[in-house]
């Protein structure tokens, strides 16, 4: 399963993409992560493991706490995708564009 497939498969699940976002906006110990949501913690630390395998999130150990924080590198593949794929529904409108309006001549 290509990177991207999984990424988007992690975030598809509304509980992993609650974290995610928070971690985003600041790294945040599991324990301040599971704070937030209505989950257990086990939940919670399972949903960080897949957000981890997909790339998106990493972990680091500060003292007794695992902290987790968004990975750019995940961030910037998942960025490339999608960022094609935009690339490639603009070209898709162009075509429909022009086919449904046709250039006018000049006279």
């Amino acid at each position: 399963m290509p990177a991207s497939a999984r990424q988007l498969a992690a975030l598809a699940d509304p509980s992993r993409r609650a974290l995610f976002e928070t971690i985003v906006r600041a790294p945040a110990p599991v324990a301040e992560l599971a704070a937030g949501l209505p989950i257990s913690r086990p939940a919670v630390s399972q949903h960080l493991r897949v957000l981890q395998q997909a790339g998106l999130i990493t972990c680091e150990r500060a003292g007794t706490r695992n902290v987790y924080r968004a990975d750019p590198a995940g961030l910037a593949a998942l960025r490339g995708y999608l960022d094609g794929l935009w690339a490639q529904a603009l070209v898709n409108l162009k075509a429909v564009a022009e086919a449904s309006y046709p250039q006018r001549r000049k006279s």
